[in-house]
């Protein structure tokens, strides 16, 4: 992003705060009277949701662009939105989520930074305007997708820079500001395992406040799934699962989630789409939609728009099937509340110490950002304790303890029957929670400070384990 732009992003941010004075009476109000919960609630009760995976990656033969590919190749000539929003009201769905950025980084809007986009293309027009007026003349919500990761502008792990920051925000200005309200902003390529662009250096909380500073009641969900296990939200307003990489819902799971898979083979159209065998609607509807309904959770139908611009006639009834063959279509069971992480785990690198250091398993494991890790007790022991040193008098108000329950080296039923968590300050250690197994995953207790935090378990049988022991300064409101 060169001067000009980035003056440019700042006047449309003034902007839009200027136009808002007068509008945003009604969407801070609205706001006001809508919890997290609720907000979460009604979308849960939309239940069944079209995906559109229509890029540049359409006209290459590929899953994700090549960036170094000319954005002329971007040209669906015939483009009929209104044709997709037919289809997916005739399989009884309620929204669809529409890919504005993939990760190659060509936009489907005009942006008005200097990232390639429509403008650059043969087909010029606004491809999410077009998409968005389409769905709401049918009575659909709209969500959008944008990828973080974007390698046209070498948004990528260890290049970040403050100008690609400001890239972002410039951009999810323009989507959240142009295009009236958006039920949900679905996130992708965001510290990811394949991504490996993390949380600190493209800013969670910074972008996460941006987004519900332009709507509040935009539900902002990222696919990190397969970092952060059930039950708790981490770093997400709506848990997304990629059904189609094998990622699945945990029985029991009582937080509120999204299901993405595919009606084709994969994301983006391929030229056998057209004879192509498609998902069965009876799988569709009896073995995810309404299991996944039953569990919290939405299942959202990639359904993939030929190099046209449209549907292909073979997609267009199979749609049309499964809305006949679905018919309990009544809202969601009421949630109840989930706790949310969104802030910095204060505890990350810091230096950790425990009651025992097997050979593969030190603490670190434990304050390393990564559920797929464990600290353990050395074989035989039934209790321990870890400790991080914060260095500093350091203040916080939620704490995680992440028993790798849902690793299939660990198994599946919990060796902790009771934790205690203790913080030492100014010369003692002082008890600020304490509990039995730790399910809940998420804990919050009174705000404390603290130079160093200890986690002491115990256990019975097998010796225990912890994934992740995390400290955190959580804002009391965004």
């Amino acid at each position: 992003m060169n001067r000009r732009e980035f003056t440019g992003g700042l006047a449309a941010s003034a902007a839009y705060a200027s136009m808002t004075k007068a509008s945003s009476g009604t969407m801070h109000s609205l706001s006001s009277e809508l919890s997290m919960l609720e907000l979460q609630q009604r979308f849960l009760n939309l239940r069944f949701g079209m995906y559109i995976h229509l890029n540049m990656a359409t006209y290459e033969q590929r899953e994700w662009g090549d960036p170094k590919a000319s954005p002329a190749l971007f040209n669906p000539k015939d483009l009929d939105t209104d044709q997709w929003a037919r289809a997916a009201k005739s399989a009884g769905m309620e929204y669809g989520c529409l890919t504005t950025k993939h990760h190659d980084g060509f936009c489907l809007w005009p942006t008005a930074t200097s990232s390639a986009s429509v403008k650059d293309a043969t087909y010029k027009k606004d491809v999410v305007r077009a998409y968005v007026d389409s769905f709401r003349a049918q009575g659909l919500k709209t969500c959008l997708y944008f990828s973080m990761l974007d390698l046209r502008r070498d948004i990528r792990p260890y290049c970040v820079t403050r100008e690609k920051i400001d890239l972002v925000k410039t951009q999810l200005n323009e989507l959240l500001t142009n295009y009236g309200e958006i039920t949900a902003l679905v996130i992708d390529g965001w510290n990811a395992a394949w991504s490996r662009l993390n949380y600190e250096e493209m800013p969670f909380l910074e972008i996460y406040r941006h987004v519900k500073q332009l709507q509040p009641t935009c539900l902002m969900s990222d696919y990190n799934q397969g970092r952060f296990p059930a039950p708790a939200l981490f770093y997400t307003d709506v848990k997304q699962y990629e059904q189609h990489a094998g990622q699945t819902i945990p029985a029991g799971s009582n937080v509120p989630s999204q299901s993405a898979t595919t009606l084709q083979r994969d994301w983006f159209w391929k030229l056998d789409y057209p004879t192509q065998e498609l998902r069965a609607a009876k799988q569709i509807v009896e073995e995810w939609l309404e299991p996944f309904n039953a569990r919290y959770c939405n299942l959202i139908l990639n359904v993939a728009p030929n190099r046209e611009g449209r549907f292909d006639q073979n997609a267009v009834d199979r749609l049309v099937e499964i809305g006949k063959l679905w018919r309990d279509r009544k809202p969601a069971a009421r949630l109840t509340e989930t706790r949310q992480i969104i802030s910095s785990n204060l505890a990350f690198g810091r230096p950790s110490y425990a009651s025992s250091i097997a050979d593969t398993s030190g603490p670190d494991l434990a304050n390393d950002n990564d559920p797929g890790t464990y600290w353990q007790c050395d074989a035989g022991q039934t209790s321990g304790w870890i400790e991080i040193d914060l260095r500093k008098p350091t203040s916080f108000n939620k704490v995680a303890v992440v028993e790798p329950t849902y690793l299939s080296d660990y198994g599946a039923e919990s060796r902790i029957v009771s934790y205690r968590i203790e913080a030492w300050n100014q010369g003692q250690w002082r008890e600020i929670c304490m509990g039995n197994s730790p399910t809940t995953m998420v804990y919050r207790v009174k705000p404390a400070i603290a130079e160093r935090v200890r986690l002491s378990i115990r256990g019975t049988g097998k010796s225990p384990g912890i994934a992740e022991f995390g400290l955190f300064a959580e804002p009391e409101r965004v």
